[in-house]
Order: structure tokens, then C-alpha cells, then sequence
């Protein structure tokens, strides 16, 4: 058999470029630290990357609205905490109030107090979050909670709505608790053998007025209805700790389905450096042998043997 020239230059050269190739490929995974560097080079690996990765931006989207939950719930617990301290304060002073060895000073000087602690609650209720957002006006988030309307009496301006988000691919959770739900109304006699609500602060306005006037039988109602009033606030804080838990806990569940995602991914893309420089160092020798055989026999020639 004949090998011509041409012919031992082509495989040649088809060899040392096979040989360079593989070279440049394991240099390549050894600068990125990872096996597939193109997706040619392992196109169902690849694929099943780009699936991971999606499902793991997915995934992480689920943690970013977990951490914005966990922020607005505990800017609320903390207005709802501070809420029920006032409102202690509120019931220490309105039974100071109906102590009978009282002067009419003393009074006046417990319905200053009580007017100031019911403006530190009306501010409370209007708490807004670090975008301006208000806790407590359900989806009405742009608007106060709590108001005057036009007669003066401070009265409920946001709805009802207890927004959800998705923080898991089955998972949905409470967002928010409107006012409603928590500074609650009361219920009165209305003196003619029927029963009538009045808002929350209407009734702390109303204990207010009783104490200024000294009015001891309403100043007992306000008492026994700050209490009611105080149900509605601790009710509130244990909604909003039930949801802290949640997120918690989902947070966990969302970490571990995090951490095993990307170890999925490591595995499939991640080089193993022992591998990859031993593959480096072969590819190396094999690549200079080629280079010093080619070049020997390339200068062989006929013409030298027949000088």
C-alpha cells in the first residue's frame, strides 16, 4: 500500500488538531470550573442545567417574597405589641379614675393622659411599612387605616381584603390583617332594648369624656370595654405570630429544596479538578509526542539516502 505526501499530512494534521482540540476543551473547563463549558458539548447535561437553574430562580423568587412577608409581618407585630402597652396603660388609668377619692384635677389630668395615648394608638393603626405602604388598610394600602370623616369621628377607611402570596409552588399565605380585624368595635345598649356597635375609638373617646366629666357609670362601661377592645389587639398578635411561624417554617422547606437543587446541579456541571488535570497532562504528552514524531518524519526524504 501506497501512503502518498498528501495523504500523510492530512492525517496528520487531523490528528494533531484532535489532540489540540481535547487540550483546549479540558483548559477551558479547568478556567470556568466546570464540565460543560458550551452546551454542545454535553447537550442533555445541558438541558437538564438550564431546567435546574430555571426551577431555582423559581425557587429563590418564593424566598425574596417570604423575606418581604416576614418584614411587613413584623413591622405589624411590632404596632400591635406597642398597641397593647397603651392599651394596659389605658385600663391602668381608667381604674384610677373610678377610684372615688379622686379630685376633679386628678381626673383631668388622667383624661389628658388618655386623649395623648389614644393619638400614640390612631398613630399605631396608621403604621406604613418602608415603601409608605399602610399596615392595616387591607388592599387599600396607599390610604390611612384610620381617619376623621367629615363629623370629626375617626373611622375605618381601608377594606376587608386579606391579601396572599404564593411562597411555594402549593403554598399561599396571608400577607396582611386589616384594622377591622383588629381595633374592633364594641357593643352598647342603645337604651331602648336593642343593641348598637361603636368603634374603637369612639369608645376610647367616650372613656375620655367620662373621665373628664367624672361620670362613674360610664367610666365603669369604658373599662369593662377596653378589655373587649384589648381581645381584638391580642387576637391580631396571635394571627400575625401564627403567620412569623409559617414563614419559618416555609423558609426552612425552601432552603432544603434550595440545597438540594443545587447540588443536583453541582454534580452535573461541576469538574472534578483531579480528573481534569490528569486528562490535561495526558492530552499534553500526547500532543508533543505527535508534534516531535511528525517533525522527524516530515524531514524524511528519498533523496537524502540516494546522496
Amino acid at each position: 500500500m501506497k501512503i502518498s505526501t498528501s495523504l500523510y499530512f492530512d492525517r496528520a494534521t487531523q490528528q494533531l488538531g484532535g489532540v489540540q482540540s481535547r487540550l483546549t476543551k479540558v483548559q477551558e473547563q479547568l478556567s470556568t470550573g466546570l464540565q460543560i463549558v458550551k452546551p454542545s458539548d454535553a447537550p442533555d447535561k445541558a438541558s437538564l442545567v438550564t431546567r435546574l437553574e430555571s426551577e431555582l430562580a423559581r425557587q429563590s423568587g418564593y424566598q425574596d417574597t417570604l423575606k418581604a412577608v416576614n418584614v411587613r409581618l413584623t413591622a405589624e407585630e411590632t404596632a400591635l405589641k406597642n398597641t397593647s402597652d397603651v392599651m394596659f396603660r389605658i385600663k391602668e388609668l381608667s381604674v384610677q379614675a373610678a377610684n372615688d377619692t379622686l379630685g376633679l384635677q386628678d381626673r383631668q389630668s388622667i383624661a389628658l393622659e388618655l386623649g395623648s395615648l389614644r393619638e400614640q394608638i390612631l398613630s399605631l393603626a396608621n403604621s406604613q411599612d418602608s415603601n409608605g405602604n399602610y399596615l392595616f388598610s387591607g388592599s387599600r394600602a396607599g390610604e390611612e387605616a384610620f381617619s376623621k370623616d367629615s363629623s370629626g369621628r375617626i373611622i375605618y377607611q381601608g377594606d376587608h381584603a386579606r391579601m396572599k402570596v404564593n411562597v411555594g409552588d402549593n403554598r399561599r399565605m396571608n400577607l396582611n390583617l386589616p384594622g377591622s380585624d383588629i381595633f374592633t368595635r364594641v357593643v352598647r345598649d342603645d337604651g331602648k332594648g336593642g343593641k348598637v356597635g361603636v368603634d374603637f375609638f369612639q369608645a376610647l373617646d367616650d372613656l375620655t369624656q367620662a373621665v373628664k366629666t367624672a361620670d362613674r357609670t360610664k367610666i365603669q362601661r369604658g373599662i369593662g370595654e377596653i378589655d373587649t377592645l384589648q381581645i381584638g389587639v391580642s387576637e391580631g398578635l396571635g394571627q400575625i405570630g401564627a403567620d412569623l411561624s409559617v414563614v419559618d417554617m416555609q423558609t426552612t422547606v425552601l432552603d432544603q429544596v434550595v440545597l438540594r437543587l443545587q447540588t443536583t446541579r453541582s454534580d452535573i456541571e461541576d469538574l472534578d479538578y483531579t480528573e481534569a488535570i490528569t486528562r490535561m497532562n495526558k492530552d499534553q504528552l500526547a500532543l508533543e509526542a505527535a508534534q516531535s514524531s511528525f517533525s522527524k518524519i516530515s524531514q524524511m526524504s528519498l533523496f537524502k539516502f540516494l546522496n
